[in-house]
């Protein structure tokens, strides 16, 4: 897919010195990383919401029985190879 974009002359001229400069390969190069580098801003802000919420909810301590009940509700309780076997 080809995208046409115009730019001012001051930005042009600034992505043009970024390749000169060896910075990056091309043009296309240089605004393909100017995406991902946006993509992975967006993506560490929302882990970084994820983890607020998390941090702020209401927590319940972990401990072996909660482990447990954990496996229990998500594996099944008469899973082949638990320690419930007898």
């Amino acid at each position: 897919m080809n995208i046409n974009i115009v730019l001012p002359d001051e930005v042009r001229v600034y992505v043009e010195a970024q390749v000169m400069a060896g910075a990056y390969s091309s043009i296309d190069e240089y605004l393909i990383d100017l995406v991902q580098q946006d993509q992975k801003r967006k993506a560490q802000a929302k882990l970084e919401t994820l983890l607020l919420e998390g941090i702020n909810s209401d927590s319940q301590e972990v401990t072996p029985d909660y482990w447990q009940n954990l496996r229990e509700s998500v594996l099944g309780r008469n899973n082949p190879g638990t320690a419930d076997e007898a």
